[in-house]
């Protein structure tokens, strides 16, 4: 907004600014019958025209986007500033033709006043003081009509020393100077609509900015996560870019963390670049330095399956895996078959050699249930019994937290905590609390569902 209020500022300036120049300069050319005046003063009439457009194009470029304008309005400043170099091409073949026409006819009439000379300088310190401001505020906002703004003063600057220095040649009597100056302002005016135009058609041809999509690529290759760049698109649009981005991650990494790379390269882009939006699709890859089990987990999460306890074994060129799978306890024998079926086909696709594979499925369970209390003397001697269990087993270590429910059915619902020595291996206690469930199991028939949880002795 504050952007939109300065460039909107400095560009009505411009206005007023062309328009007392132009009203100057043709009142002195008609008075002193100078082509060269007379060209600046068409030539200042085409900045007041330039600048008129420019006020109204940074009105509308600050609009923002909409359901028909899905990149905004800035490309409006593009499309005034190629209308400019259009008038700035039609300006400098007149004032050719004029000057032209006169050093053919070699009659000329000059009167060269003090005032002539003064509304030149005038002029050149006008067009120096909103050269600068168009620049400067151009420079802040990006905006390209208020560069071409500047653009017209600054060849206006040039302009007016080449037709003050013909002023001077015609009052030393040689007079054929002031029509070679209308010549020269109409080959700089020329100069300027070339650079213009070709700069305002990269834009609305959507070139990128030179060296622009190699920066983005080196802040991105910055960022950990980041493996490699598919591809680049950049597309400018007045002050501001919209970046396309392809990059390859680890396909090993979760969604989350994907996200977080992704994060991170807009946000450094960002922080370098004025970005209107960023949108970056990742490629998974995979990495030389995998290891067998996180190829299956990775093969097993795309197909939906948590793939656990792989295990892997190799004899010659043959391997052999083996791993758990969690299956939708709702699926019958011949659905929870087909499903790691494909699971298999894709295993065997992806590693070279003969491939032996065991997959042992397990019920995925997310059951809802409603549970009940159990009475008192019963809820003893169902805690008696588990405590009694865990103390066949030596390396366990105080069995607390023993919780116990009925489900509808009257099946039990028991969890309880347990603890081991702190140098005790995951392997081991897991090990060990698989036999405390199935001493549990054969203890108390009637139960349904028994969970452990391992922690430390002194937790």
């Amino acid at each position: 907004m504050e952007h939109g209020l300065k460039k909107q500022q400095v560009a009505l300036t411009s206005v007023t600014a062309s328009l007392f120049l132009t009203a100057m300069k043709l009142v002195v050319g008609i008075m002193t019958g100078s082509i060269g005046i007379i060209s600046e003063a068409a030539h200042s009439a085409l900045d007041f025209a330039a600048a008129s457009l420019t006020l109204f194009a940074v009105k509308v470029s600050d609009k923002p986007a909409d359901s028909k304008h899905h990149y905004g309005h800035a490309k409006v400043e593009s499309v005034s500033a190629l209308i400019e170099t259009g008038l700035l091409v039609i300006t400098s073949l007149w004032i050719i033709y004029a000057a032209s026409e006169r050093l053919i006819a070699g009659t000329t009439e000059i009167e060269v006043k003090w005032y002539a000379i003064a509304v030149m300088v005038i002029s050149i310190v006008v067009d120096f003081s909103r050269s600068r401001a168009l620049k400067k505020v151009a420079k802040e906002t990006n905006s390209q009509a208020l560069e071409a703004d500047a653009l017209h003063f600054s060849s206006d600057i040039l302009s007016s020393a080449v037709v003050l220095v013909g002023l001077i040649f015609v009052s030393m009597g040689i007079v054929w100077a002031d029509a070679v100056a209308g010549i020269a302002v109409a080959l700089l005016v020329g100069w300027a609509a070339f650079s213009l135009g070709k700069k305002t058609i990269d834009v609305l041809i959507d070139a990128a900015p030179e060296g622009l999509a190699e920066r983005i690529e080196e802040i991105t290759m910055t960022i950990n996560g980041v493996i490699a760049i598919d591809k680049i698109r950049v597309k400018p649009t007045g002050p501001q870019v919209f970046i396309e981005m392809a990059v390859c991650v680890n396909r090993t990494l979760s969604v989350e963390k994907v996200q977080a790379i992704c994060a991170n390269i807009e946000r450094k882009v960002r922080e370098e670049f004025p970005v209107g939006d960023m949108t970056i699709n990742t490629r998974p890859i995979a990495l030389n330095n995998e290891t067998i089990a996180e190829r299956v987990h990775v093969i097993g999460l795309n197909h939906n399956l948590h793939a656990h306890n792989i295990s892997t074994s190799l004899s010659g060129q043959k391997k052999q895996i083996t791993f758990d799978v969690e299956i939708d306890q709702r699926l019958t024998i011949k659905e929870a078959h087909n499903t790691v079926t494909a699971l298999e086909d894709e295993l065997r696709s992806e590693f070279d050699g003969e491939l032996d594979i065991c997959i042992h499925l397990d019920p995925l369970r997310y059951d809802e249930r409603t549970t009940s209390s159990l009475s008192s003397g019963e809820e003893e001697r169902v805690r008696a019994m588990i405590v009694k269990a865990s103390q066949s087993i030596e390396k366990i270590q105080d069995v607390h937290d023993i919780q116990i429910r009925k489900n509808e059915q009257q099946k039990l619902f028991i969890t309880l905590h347990c603890s081991f020595h702190d140098e005790t291996l995951l392997e081991e206690v897991h090990s060990l609390t698989s036999q405390l469930e199935g001493a549990i199991y054969r203890s108390l028939i009637d139960a349904a569902r028994v969970i452990i949880h391992a922690e430390p002795l002194l937790a």
